[in-house]
């Protein structure tokens, strides 16, 4: 046996034991005559003492195990007043006990033990009030003293013809004495009538309690009844039958805590304290206290007076005697307050009855005032009442709709759901809907459904339907229907849905519906099936909204959207991705060269015609790219309108969407890179290109950060004399030991901004290295190209100064070369700060000149000082009579405007002789000499040290190649 199950068994025990104990008690009392009514009351005392112990214990371990809880808090109130009435018996019967040995038998009726009895009465009638919600009404206390004055009467006079009646005529006593003979009786009853109320109300799970506590109740009146009767019949002992039936009640007492009915169904293994259960959290809301029961207690009280008119009856039949004046009393009073409570109920009904017709009126004005349509009908549908919400919802007259089935406007595909409800309702299922899992379920259900107006069109309602009344003469309940038009709600949502996935300008598809799109398409692909995504980005298009305004930006996108939607099939889905960017999925692209001639289609719809702003046209172009879900060429990738007719093939490729959707966009990001104005094919090295040069901007940052770069010089020459008169400072990037072309670097950089930086450390090693080479008395002159982001940069000029005057070389020494879309574009900043470069006595050269930036008439207005022709048009001296012309007429063009001209990319020997027959001054090549680190710059130009008298720096012979 464990510790758990020791410490219950004596508890479990204790009712069994104390009914043997006082059993025995009472048997042995009789034993001993006179003593033994001692001995019956020190039993009645030792039981109630064990009750109020135990009423008191639980209540006790109640406070201790949930201090907090409501319900438990007025559980231990009831238990200690319980415990209370205990303990007054127990001194009552203490008191008793004590008279009978110590007094005489001439003692008066009323004794100190009987004010202790009658407060035990008290005490227990006021446990049954502390359990449930007092009302605060004065009419609910006038009909419950009513009841129970009616309940008493009806009881007394049974009482008084069956037995007390009798005995009053027998005893001869005169109505004061015999009054305090029924004194107990009559309290017992009185307070029993008036406790009924309160035990009936109690709340659920405190029910089988309080119905024991009322046992223990009348337990105690009967055993006051015995009492009373064996006493007027004369009894030698009389307190023995009455005193085992009050210990019969105290037991009831005793027990009514460990009857509780929270407490029977917790486990064992929880142990027994009283009031531990509201220690845990209960699902749903639990009432605390109860409510007084007018209609039991009503119920009862008629009873009992038709029992009682039963009875009268009845012995009016057998006994021709007349009635007592004492019942003839109790039967006027208790018909006066019949009449009463019977002129209240009829003015209460009456009350109820215009409350009724009110609430009707008020029901059918509020009906007429909402937008809802409200309606009547019966469980078969039929329609009853229609409020006039009906007109103004679904253009229905009421006598349209009166005595129609409600099925009839219900759409077809929801009749199913309507009828099921309408089912609900006719069987008495409420089963559909409930307040919470352990909650009342409510008889309230809500259906959402489509229904038929006047005009034919189907509207969207959601309806609310409930019970309206029960009546079996009209064959059955009615339904109340309330229902609402969700036709503004539904266009709302519609409306919400498409501003979600629609672009606001266009009225296309954003990028989130397009993204959602391509994944549907993609997993709904057939084999053999291909789908298609195309790019396409309108060339330029920044410069429109900078030039002309947002607004007409906002025009020529509404233009493109427009010209590309009427473009493509009307299956495929044409989208705005974002800015100037559009992209289409081809569902069915069948072959590659279908979809290749849709993106040749769209470059011509966007590129053919100006878009019209205003009075003003203007001509944009368009780069487009195209990528396969189902196959790639695996070759460069990269197509023009002519090699565009090849449709792809090779291996096959993934069907992620957000991998197609980026494949074109890189395809796209290739078209542009390449002058714009074309399509280009996604290839599997697009992703690599991307991929490669944001991890050559990673470490471009790092090699920048560890000193990975170094410069070299190519020499510049005088063609004529072949003296070196300068050196142009090249950078380069020896990455993990091996050289990176500057061609892969630059770019990247330019990109990334780390080009202001690079240009930065290259511009001051290169000036460092050259100042060096002028403190040995050579007139050697440096060049340095600059990127468009430096001329830019805010300190760019402040820069230069500080190298300068950092390293010691004299400004006019430095040539810095720049390329002439730097001239041209945004040309007002960019000359303003060249020209304060030369202000400080730095030269400017237009490097790359004759790519086709700068005209001839505005070369002269530029603060430049060199011009250095571009390596094509040197490559095609002596082989391509226009490019000698070209070149030809820019050399001439420099000696005119009196500017130093430099031919670049000298390799061949007759393009050398041609270049000093042109009067070419300068040149630089491999045929000159290759790039070269400083120092075997330095060793060249130191072997070369002996000029020609009054001639500075040194001469290299151009036989060949010199540092190749």
């Amino acid at each position: 046996m464990s510790a758990d199950d020791s410490r219950r068994l004596p508890r479990r025990a204790l009712p069994a034991g104390a009914v043997a104990a006082v059993g025995l008690i009472f048997v042995l009392s009789s034993l001993f005559g006179e003593a033994g009514e001692a001995i019956a009351s020190w039993a009645t005392a030792f039981t109630a003492a064990a009750a109020a112990g135990s009423l008191f214990h639980a209540a006790g371990r109640s406070a201790a195990a949930s201090p907090d809880s409501e319900s438990a808090r007025i559980r231990r109130d009831s238990w200690r007043w319980f415990g209370v009435a205990a303990l007054c018996w127990c001194v009552g019967g203490v008191i008793n006990a004590v008279s009978a040995v110590v007094l005489s038998d001439d003692v008066v009726s009323l004794s100190l033990a009987d004010l202790f009895f009658l407060a035990a009465v008290v005490a227990l009638a006021t446990g049954f009030v502390t359990i449930v919600r007092l009302p605060g009404s004065a009419r609910h206390w006038l009909r419950f003293v009513a009841d129970t004055y009616l309940l008493m009467c009806a009881v007394f006079i049974i009482g008084w013809v069956a037995l007390f009646g009798r005995l009053y005529h027998e005893s001869g006593e005169s109505p004061p004495e015999f009054f305090l003979e029924l004194l107990y009786p009559l309290v017992d009853v009185a307070v029993v009538c008036a406790s009924l109320a309160f035990a009936l109300g109690a709340v659920r799970g405190s029910r089988w309690s309080s119905a024991v506590a009322y046992g223990a109740l009348l337990a105690v009146a009967a055993a006051d009844i015995v009492t009373t009767v064996v006493r007027l019949r004369g009894g030698a002992t009389p307190g023995y039958p009455g005193e085992a039936v009050r210990v019969l009640g105290l037991l009831l007492l005793a027990a009514v805590p460990w009857t509780d009915e929270r407490l029977r169904s917790r486990p064992a293994s929880e142990g027994t304290d009283p009031g531990a259960a509201d220690a845990t959290p209960q699902k749903g809301t639990e009432e605390t206290r109860g409510r007084m029961s007018g209609l039991g207690i009503a119920a009862v009280a008629a009873t009992a007076a038709g029992a009682a008119a039963v009875f009268l009856a009845i012995r009016a039949l057998t006994d021709s005697q007349d009635l007592d004046p004492v019942v003839e009393a109790v039967i006027g009073s208790a018909v006066i307050v019949v009449l009463v409570r019977l002129a209240e109920l009829l003015r209460e009904n009456h009350w109820l009855r215009r409350s009724f017709d009110t609430g009707e009126e008020h029901f059918r004005a509020l009906a007429e005032s909402i937008n809802d349509v409200v309606l009547i009908c019966g469980l078969d549908g039929t329609v009853e009442y229609v409020s006039a919400g009906a007109q103004r919802t679904f253009s229905y007259s009421p006598d349209e709709l009166l005595g129609r089935l409600i099925h009839e406007i219900v759409h077809p595909e929801d009749l199913p759901k309507v009828e099921s409800v309408f089912a609900t309702f006719l069987e008495g299922e409420r089963d559909v809907t409930a307040t919470s899992a352990d909650g009342p379920k409510q008889d309230t259900l809500r259906v959402a459904c489509r229904m038929r107006a006047a005009d034919g069109t189907w509207l969207p309602t959601e309806s609310t339907i409930s019970p309206y009344a029960h009546s079996k003469e009209e064959g059955g309940g009615r339904l109340l229907v309330t229902t609402r038009d969700l036709s503004e709600q539904a266009a709302l949502r519609r409306q919400v849905t498409h501003l979600t996935f629609h672009d606001g300008l266009t009225g296309l598809p954003n990028r989130a519906y397009f993204e959602e799109r391509a994944g549907e398409v993609l997993s709904h692909q057939r084999d053999g099936g291909r789908v298609a995504v195309v790019f396409a980005d309108l060339d330029g298009f920044t410069a429109v909204n900078d030039s002309a305004g947002h607004a007409a930006g906002d025009q020529v996108l509404a233009q493109a959207a427009r010209r590309l939607r009427a473009a493509v099939q009307a299956e495929d889905t044409v989208a705005r991705w974002g800015g100037d960017e559009f992209a289409v999925i081809v569902e069915n692209a069948g072959e590659g060269r279908s979809v290749v001639e849709l993106a040749e289609r769209l470059l011509r719809a966007l590129s053919a015609e100006p878009y019209r702003v205003g009075t003003r046209g203007i001509v944009l172009t368009a780069s487009i790219g195209v990528a396969f879900a189902g196959e790639d060429d695996g070759e460069d990738g990269g197509t023009t309108e002519d090699e565009a007719a090849r449709a792809p093939r090779g291996r096959r490729m993934g069907t992620d969407p957000a991998e197609l959707i980026r494949n074109a966009d890189l395809a796209m990001a290739r078209a542009k890179e390449r002058g714009g104005g074309r399509v280009e094919i996604f290839a599997a090295h697009m992703h690599a290109d991307v991929v490669r040069r944001l991890e050559l901007g990673s470490d471009l940052q790092r090699a920048l950060a560890e000193e990975q770069f170094a410069v070299e010089f190519q020499p510049v020459v005088e063609l004529a004399t072949s003296r070196v008169t300068g050196v142009e400072a090249l950078a380069r990037w020896w990455r993990d030991g091996v050289s990176v072309p500057p061609e892969e670097f630059i770019g990247p950089a330019e990109e990334s901004g780390l080009m202001i930086p690079l240009g930065n450390w290259i511009l001051r090693e290169a000036c460092a290295e050259v100042a060096r080479w002028r403190e040995s008395s050579w007139d050697i002159g440096l060049s340095v190209n600059l990127a468009a982001r430096q001329v830019a940069a805010p300190r760019f000029v402040e820069t230069v100064a500080e190298v300068l005057e950092e390293t010691g070389l004299p400004p006019h020494a430095l040539t810095l070369e720049v390329k002439e879309e730097v001239l041209v574009e945004d040309a007002g900043q960019n000359v303003e700060r060249l020209s304060a470069l030369r202000e400080l006595g730095v030269r400017l050269a237009i490097d790359d000149f004759g790519t086709g930036y700068a005209s001839l008439a505005y070369l002269g207005q530029l603060p430049v000082d060199m011009i250095k022709i571009d390596p094509s048009f040197v490559a095609g001296l002596g082989r391509d009579e226009t490019l000698t012309l070209l070149t030809r007429t820019i050399v001439r063009l420099g000696h005119d405007l009196g500017l130093i001209v430099v031919a670049e990319g000298i390799e061949r020997p007759e393009q050398l002789e041609l270049l000093r027959e042109m009067g070419c001054p300068r040149g630089q090549g491999f045929l000159v000499a290759r790039p070269m680190s400083p120092g075997r710059a330095q060793a060249l130009v130191r072997t070369n040290l002996t000029p020609p008298a009054g001639q500075g720096g040194a001469s290299i012979p151009l036989s060949g190649a010199v540092g190749a």
